[in-house]
């Protein structure tokens, strides 16, 4: 965005400021340069977050406890929720319904960067950009990394594992050994995973849906080249044209890509040197099937969102920079909306 004469002129003089030998202009506009950075850093960093769309940021207030109480109704108790026919006269059934609760530890993230004053100076707007990019970086892998190993953590604690097997049934966990060849991502095995997401969340009325799957990008090329003999015309045109802004969706299943899953990737890693995981026979990669289509499971309690400050200290090695930290944490309160897909 080109910005006009007056505008570029302001900013050349804030910067400039920055650097001033005068100690109180030079701390009253680093000051305002942190404060100017707060939101839209805050807003960039937890919009570029790969979990975006899938935690629900719960900012507490000063005081309050990260405490969530988990869902009441649970596999195999369906039955015991149900209502009445009332009688002519009588009052209507009691029913006291208990459950647990979840308290969330919350923990500190903090980050800073640092550039040569001489950039205030000359107001290079270009080299001080790149810095605070790296700054709001930082937060980003920090943030995603935290939510992602909450979620394998889940999954695989949850011990749903759906491979494709050809026609076999699904019985809950499976580990047949697919027919295709190892690696390759199929239809049949969102098919069946979402059959899986399904089954595998109860009845009454709590039936889940699979909604979004992750997988590796060599897994989003194989649906990429799926013949016309597999999806429509119109279907691989939209497979083929999709993009990280418009995701490919396959039976309603919204697809992305992630650089960390696949085969000796930080995800796959996780799963299995980590939590101990182990890829059913003849199969490469693990990919995340989610239910996302009720807010109940996925939570981030903040109890500090992200602040950033100037530090004032710089000045004596002729440098300026930024400081912040926020106080947050991750949990999946209900694991029947995640499960694991073996390819």
């Amino acid at each position: 965005m080109e910005l006009s004469q007056e505008v570029h002129e302001k900013l050349v003089k804030a910067m400039q400021a920055c650097a001033s030998e005068d100690g109180n202009v030079r701390a009253a506009a680093q000051r305002a340069f942190a404060a100017t950075l707060a939101v839209p850093l805050r807003k960039a960093i937890f919009d570029a977050a790969t979990t975006d769309g899938i935690f629900e940021r719960d900012i507490l207030a000063p005081g309050a406890t990260p405490n969530y109480p988990l869902d009441f109704v649970k596999p195999g108790d369906e039955d015991q929720f149900v209502a009445f026919t009332l009688p002519k006269t009588g009052r209507i059934p009691e029913r006291h319904v208990e459950g647990d609760e979840l308290w969330v530890p919350t923990f500190r993230v903090g980050n800073a960067i640092d550039w040569d004053i001489r950039y205030m100076r000359m107001a290079r707007f270009d080299v001080v950009a790149r810095a605070l990019e790296v700054y709001k970086e930082g937060f980003v892998r920090k943030n995603n990394s935290d939510a992602w190993r909450t979620i394998l953590a889940a999954a695989k604690d949850r011990g749903m594992i759906v491979a494709a097997s050809g026609s076999a049934p699904f019985t809950g966990s499976l580990s047949a050994v697919s027919p295709v060849a190892p690696g390759e991502f199929t239809k049949e095995l969102i098919s069946r995973a979402r059959t899986a997401m399904t089954r595998g969340a109860g009845g009454n009325g709590n039936a889940g849906a699979l909604t979004d799957v992750f997988l590796s990008v060599e897994a989003m090329e194989d649906v990429r080249s799926w013949s016309a003999t597999e999806v429509d015309d119109f279907t691989r045109r939209e497979i083929i044209q999709a993009s990280d802004k418009n995701l490919a969706k396959v039976y309603g299943v919204n697809l992305h890509h992630m650089t960390e899953f696949g085969e000796g990737q930080e995800y796959q890693l996780y799963v299995t040197n980590t939590l101990g995981g182990t890829l059913p026979a003849s199969t490469l990669e693990w990919a995340v099937g989610l239910d996302l289509s009720t807010q109940d499971s996925f939570v981030e309690p903040v109890v500090q969102d992200l602040e950033t400050f100037e530090d004032p200290n710089l000045y004596r090695s002729q440098k300026m920079g930024v400081f912040g930290w926020l106080e947050h944490g991750f949990a999946v309160l209900d694991s029947r909306r995640v499960l694991m897909m073996a390819f």
